[in-house]
């Protein structure tokens, strides 16, 4: 008997604990393909306990898109609070390519290998996806402006394009990590973006 037969978790099974179970099955078979058997086996609970927390196939999605999104991105703190905004760029990149291939995990990013159904129904699921997909773009790009505020940008260079540039890159990195590129390659991209990007937002001496 599967484990979607047997009696749920008892009612204080942690939430946490089966998004992450739940995470993975998600990653690797995407949305469309999971199905519920595949998420109670994967989380230990039947689905009337499923039902109870989560509602449906959606909502369990959507909770774990939120937790990877605080999880997966626990870099962007660090790099946001370097105290230049090229040490900044330099923390984003590097910090993308060594999550992009965290041993234990699938390579890449949930969140940009994730396809979803191309119905009016899943757009609250495209909406959340999206709205994910951009925190870190939305956070550098804040960042970035106050370093323009504060002078520590050339003049010409505008904030929202740098950050643009740089989510490129790490979206980019991801796709790469999700073909077979490895740490050590991507901390090599990761290091020639940032020295390149470096002496265009580096003023000359003098």
């Amino acid at each position: 008997m599967t484990k979607s037969c047997s009696p749920g978790r008892p009612r204080g099974f942690d939430p946490d604990a089966v998004l992450d179970a739940a995470l993975p099955v998600f990653w690797e078979k995407g949305y469309e393909a999971t199905s519920l058997t595949d998420l109670t086996e994967a989380m230990g609970i039947n689905r009337p306990s499923l039902y109870a927390a989560f509602g449906n196939k959606e909502g369990v999605f959507l909770r774990v898109m939120e937790r990877y999104g605080a999880g997966y991105h626990d870099f962007l703190a660090d790099a946001l609070g370097q105290k230049t905004a090229v040490a900044v760029i330099r923390a984003m990149l590097r910090g993308s390519a060594i999550a992009q291939t965290e041993p234990g995990r699938p390579p890449g990013c949930l969140l940009l290998s994730t396809h979803l159904p191309n119905d009016q129904t899943a757009q609250n699921l495209r909406d959340a996806l999206i709205e994910q997909r951009n925190v870190v773009g939305t956070a550098l790009t804040a960042r970035l402006k106050r370093a323009a505020a504060e002078g520590d940008l050339p003049a010409d260079v505008v904030p929202e394009t740098l950050a643009a540039t740089v989510t490129a890159l790490c979206r980019g990195m991801a796709t790469d990590a999700a073909s077979g590129a490895t740490r050590g390659q991507l901390l090599e991209v990761a290091e020639f973006a940032a020295e390149t990007l470096a002496r265009r937002l580096t003023p000359p001496p003098g």
